[in-house]
C-alpha cells in the first residue's frame, strides 16, 4: 500500500491534538490527513480549533471537539458527532495524557486522580466507546501512546506510571478480546520527547531536563514525528498483524 494514501476513506480520532499538549497528536492529526483520513481532533484545551483549521487548510476533511475525555458523557458525544459527521471510524490514536510528574510522596489524592484520569479513564473511555463501531465494521486500528518510563523507572514518575501501565494492562487483553473482529490495538512509548513541553522544562528545570536525557543512549530527546510514524504505521491496515504489543520509542533507553 502507498503510505501517500494509506488512510484514504478513512476515519480517525486523535485525542490530545491541541498545539499546548506536546504536539505528538497534532502531529500524528497532520500525518494521517495527508495520507487522505478525515479526522476528529480532540483536546481539554479550546485551541484545539486551530488544529482543525489547520487540517482544513491542508484539504483534509476535518472536525474537532472540547471537553475532558476521563468523563464518560464528553467521550460519547465525541464519538456520536464523528459518527454523525462520517458514519464510522477505523482509527483511534490516545494521545491524551500529560502526568503530574513529582516525587511520589509529595504527591496527594488530587494529584494521584488527576493524573491517572488523565492517562488511564481518557484511554479506557475512548476504547470502550469506539470499539462497538469497529466491531461493526469488522475493522478497526487503535494506537495508544505510552511511556518508556515503565522500564526504565525514571526518577518522579511513580504516579504517572501506574497509570500508564494500566494502559499496557488493557492494551492486552482488548487486543486478544477484538482480534477476530481485525481489530488492532498496539502501544507506542516514547522516552523524552523534544516537545514545547520539554524545551520549557530545560529552562525552568535544567537538571531535571538533563536527567530525563541521560539515560537516552543517544543522548537526546526523540523528535516529535519519529513517535508519529510509528504510530501512523501502527494505525495502517497492512499493520494488521501487529497487535497487543507495546514498541518503544526510546534511543536505546530501555532494552529487551
Amino acid at each position: 500500500m502507498a503510505a501517500e494514501r494509506a488512510f484514504e476513506g478513512r476515519v480517525a480520532i486523535v485525542t490530545g491534538a491541541g498545539r499546548g499538549t506536546g504536539g505528538i497528536g497534532r502531529a500524528i492529526a497532520l500525518r494521517l490527513a495527508g495520507a487522505g483520513a478525515k479526522v476528529m481532533v480532540a483536546d481539554v484545551d479550546a485551541r484545539i480549533g486551530e488544529t482543525a483549521d489547520e487540517l482544513r487548510a491542508a484539504g483534509a476533511q476535518a472536525q474537532s471537539h472540547v471537553g475532558s475525555l476521563a468523563e464518560e458523557a464528553n467521550v460519547q458525544a465525541m464519538v456520536d458527532r464523528t459518527i454523525d459527521a462520517w458514519g464510522r471510524i477505523d482509527v483511534l490514536v490516545n494521545n491524551a495524557g500529560g502526568g503530574i510528574i513529582r516525587p511520589f510522596l509529595e504527591h496527594d489524592g488530587d494529584s494521584l486522580r488527576e493524573t491517572i484520569a488523565r492517562n488511564l479513564w481518557t484511554a479506557l473511555w475512548c476504547c470502550h466507546k469506539v470499539l462497538p463501531h469497529m466491531e461493526r465494521l469488522n475493522y478497526g486500528r487503535i494506537v495508544n501512546i505510552g511511556a518508556d518510563s515503565l522500564r526504565t523507572g525514571i526518577a518522579e514518575h511513580a504516579g504517572y506510571n501506574a497509570a500508564k501501565g494500566g494502559v499496557i494492562g488493557m492494551m492486552t487483553a482488548l487486543a486478544r478480546e477484538f482480534a477476530g473482529h481485525d481489530i488492532t490495538i498496539n502501544t507506542v512509548s516514547p522516552c523524552v520527547v523534544n516537545t514545547p513541553r520539554f524545551r520549557a522544562l530545560k529552562t525552568s528545570n535544567p537538571a531535571l531536563a538533563a536527567h530525563f536525557e541521560s539515560v537516552v543512549p543517544k543522548g537526546r530527546a526523540a523528535e516529535i514525528d519519529e513517535v508519529a510514524s510509528l504510530a501512523c504505521f501502527l494505525a495502517r491496515s497492512d499493520s494488521g498483524f501487529i497487535t497487543g504489543q507495546e514498541v518503544s520509542v526510546n534511543g536505546g533507553s530501555a532494552m529487551p
